[in-house]
Parts: C-alpha cells; structure tokens; sequence
C-alpha cells in the first residue's frame, strides 16, 4: 500500500474542501473570505459553510476512481470523514 497516494488524496480533499467553500463564499455573499469566515462563524453557520465546500470533493471523488486511483479516492473518503467530525464540533 503506498502510502503518499492516501496522504496525497487527503490532501486534495482537504484544499477541495478549502476551494469550494472560498467559491461559495465569494460567489455567493458579498464578504469576501476572510470576512465571510468570521462572519458565518459568528453567526454559527461555518458548519454548513465546510459541508457547502466539501460537495467539491464528490466531483474530485468521481475524477480520481475515473482514473483509477483508488488510494487518492480513499484519500478523499478520509478527508470528507475528518471535515465532518470538525463540522460535528463548531
């Protein structure tokens, strides 16, 4: 099992997650990140914000078994487990 592959979709997961929620954030508020982070967090929507990003990470799923890539799309799983235990605690 080469483990660089898991890290790497892990890896992956975790800025697709970043990337979306800054896509949501910038396309679809009128903050931009950083004040649009604080913001939601004060208002007690981060969560929803993180689980809004990670449906970037079905796509980048999706691309990778294409390829087969099996350890990066476990990778991915990894990622988008981690991210909701984190949303399950802020």
């Amino acid at each position: 099992m080469n483990k660089t592959d898991l890290i790497l979709g892990f890896t992956i997961g975790i800025l697709g997650c970043i990337l979306g929620s800054f896509i949501f954030i910038t396309g679809f508020t009128n903050y931009d990140f950083v004040t649009g982070i604080q913001t939601m967090k004060a208002q007690g929507h981060l969560g929803k914000i993180i689980t809004l990003g990670a449906i970037l990470d079905l796509i980048i799923f999706a691309v990778l078994l294409k390829r087969n890539k099996e350890l990066m799309a476990r990778g991915v799983v990894l990622a988008v487990i981690v991210l909701t235990i984190i949303t399950l605690f802020i």
